[in-house]
């Protein structure tokens, strides 16, 4: 079993910045992808960004050139660098963890709410 623990969600005003941190913990046996998803009120869950074990990164378009994933495997977190954050980046944030290998397993955090005053 692995535990994902969210921190660094508050409220910001547009144009600020934020930085999420999730950490693994338990048995972290398989390469994995971490992954930052948000769900806004109303709206489906959503990737937000992704750090691939062989070093691929991907960003959903909205957030391009705004945020950065990074990821250190030594400690198993991966963190989110929020710039320039719009109003409409609201959501709660959620870390992820999908094994690579059998069985696969996907994992989630509780989440971290991130909220932005225009």
């Amino acid at each position: 079993q692995v535990h994902l623990v969210e921190s660094g969600g508050g409220l910001v005003q547009a144009g600020g910045s934020l930085r999420l941190s999730c950490a693994a913990s338990g048995s972290i046996v398989n390469i994995f992808n971490m992954a930052w998803f948000r769900q806004a009120a109303g709206k489906q869950r959503e990737l937000v960004a992704r750090a691939n074990y062989d070093g691929r990164i991907n960003y959903a378009d909205p957030v391009k050139g705004r945020f950065t994933i990074s990821r250190d495997n030594a400690k198993n977190k991966v963190y989110m660098q929020m710039n320039s954050l719009k109003p409409e980046d609201t959501a709660v944030y959620y870390c992820n963890l999908a094994e690579i290998r059998y069985p696969s397993r996907i994992y989630w955090g509780q989440g971290t709410q991130v909220t932005v005053s225009s």
